[in-house]
């Protein structure tokens, strides 16, 4: 810009010089004479002019300057006084004051707790004895002989013959002998009902029990406890829990073509696992259904699980890849390896809810509500079975028990008609009797 106006400068000077040269008639000397002088007060005019303008713009930048550094001043003198106010409040003992008084809230909130959780102890411990009391007094007879007065005091105790001596309790032997077990399932009187699993508190169906039962003369239906043969009877077994998982893949699969999907827990025992030939006719069963295997749950008794070898939990790992889900039943403690089981296909576990509500200190060390979140987040659920009261529904929803089944929930009972098995041969042995 500043270019520009010189250029303008000795532009007007030259027209000055050429008009006072050929209008005024000046000698070329007077007019170039004209034309410097011109150009010298011009350019003179114009610097001065610059100059006072940058001598404005400079004092104005050392004004704004100063008021910056007066803002500086000013704030660091606020901070001064504000660092000097946090020092004289002594920040390091008030800390430490408080810290104390969190540790003794602490201490204080320890020992409420465990001043309830004793409490609580010692009102469950008084109501099982007030239970056991109210039982014994209802199922005692007379009074028996004080057994000290009973036993000689000068006779030498005679040791006891084998049979006589005490046994730890077992299972009771099955009212139905294995051989018209056998019959039976010839005859075509082994059935399989439903018992529902239903979610709280909506009470909406999870899934169901699929229960061998026979169907007696009396028509009354006889459970596994009547039949099921403790000792012996391995290849009866088998029938019994090929038959169940061969029904329940079909009224699976019915359920589904009907919009109504169902998921069957389905019994199996080390019976079963130990016969290769057995596992392999499962295998082929499963790889042929595998569009419904999700719905199959296959569930393993809590003592035979622990007592399993390499072999048997190689078999049911061969039957959870090919889709089916495992659940432990009877659970007698819940201090198990959650993440190792939810890696071998275990997806529930049972417990008997009387017990796990009476004595819970048996399945955990943790309080019941805390068991069941750590059991979620390895996606594995606790199922209480065994429901015989609406109370017993209330304390589990309070422990956080979200599935339940039992008597007071519903027994077992007849699917649809539309979804039972048709076996051709047991109705051919039908009509021939």
């Amino acid at each position: 810009m500043q270019s520009l106006v010189y250029i303008f400068i000795a532009l007007a000077g030259l027209g000055i010089g050429a008009a006072a040269y050929f209008g005024l008639t000046f000698t070329p000397i007077e007019a170039f004479v004209t034309v410097l002088a011109f150009v010298a007060v011009a350019v003179m005019v114009v610097e001065r002019t610059l100059r006072r303008r940058a001598e404005g713009r400079i004092e104005r930048a050392i004004e704004d300057l100063s008021r910056l550094l007066s803002t500086d001043a000013q704030a660091g003198a606020v901070l001064g006084q504000r660092i000097a106010a946090l020092t004289d409040e002594n920040a390091g003992q008030r800390l430490d004051a408080l810290e104390a008084d969190l540790s003794v809230l602490g201490t204080v909130v320890r020992q409420v707790a465990e001043s309830v959780a004793e409490l609580e102890e010692q009102r469950r411990r008084q109501v099982n004895k007030a239970a056991a009391a109210t039982v014994k007094a209802a199922i005692a007879g007379p009074p028996l002989p004080d057994p000290v007065i009973a036993k000689p005091a000068a006779v030498e105790p005679v040791p006891a013959a084998p049979a006589e001596v005490a046994a730890p309790p077992t299972q009771p032997e099955p009212i139905i002998p294995l051989e018209m077990l056998k019959q039976a399932i010839e005859d075509g009187r082994l059935v399989f009902h439903l018992q529902p699993i239903v979610t709280l508190p909506q009470r909406k169906a999870h899934g169901y029990d699929l229960v061998p039962r026979l169907a007696m003369e009396d028509g009354e239906f006889a459970d596994p406890p009547d039949f099921i043969p403790k000792k012996g009877g391995e290849v009866v077994i088998r029938r019994i829990e090929r038959l169940c998982l061969e029904d329940a893949i079909t009224i699976v699969r019915r359920s589904r073509t009907n919009g109504e999907p169902a998921t069957l827990y389905v019994p199996i025992s080390r019976t079963t696992l130990v016969d290769a030939a057995v596992i392999d006719k499962i295998v082929v069963l499963l790889e042929a259904n595998s569009a419904v295997t999700s719905s199959i749950v296959l569930a393993v008794d809590e003592t035979d699980w622990r007592a399993m070898p390499l072999s048997e939990r190689a078999a049911l790992a061969a039957f959870a890849s090919r889709g089916v889900r495992l659940s432990l039943t009877n659970a007698g403690s819940l201090r198990l390896d959650f993440a190792e089981l939810a890696g071998e296909g275990v997806r529930s576990v049972r417990v008997d809810a009387a017990r796990f509500i009476g004595e819970p200190e048996s399945f955990s060390d943790f309080h019941s509500s805390d068991v069941t979140s750590y059991m979620r987040r390895f996606e594995v659920d606790l199922i209480a079975t065994g429901i015989h009261t609406e109370e017993q529904i209330l304390t589990l929803l309070d422990d956080g028990v979200t599935l339940a089944g039992g008597p007071y929930i519903g027994g077992p009972g007849p699917a649809r008609a539309d979804l039972v098995v048709d076996r051709p041969v047991l109705e051919k042995t039908a009509a021939g009797a």
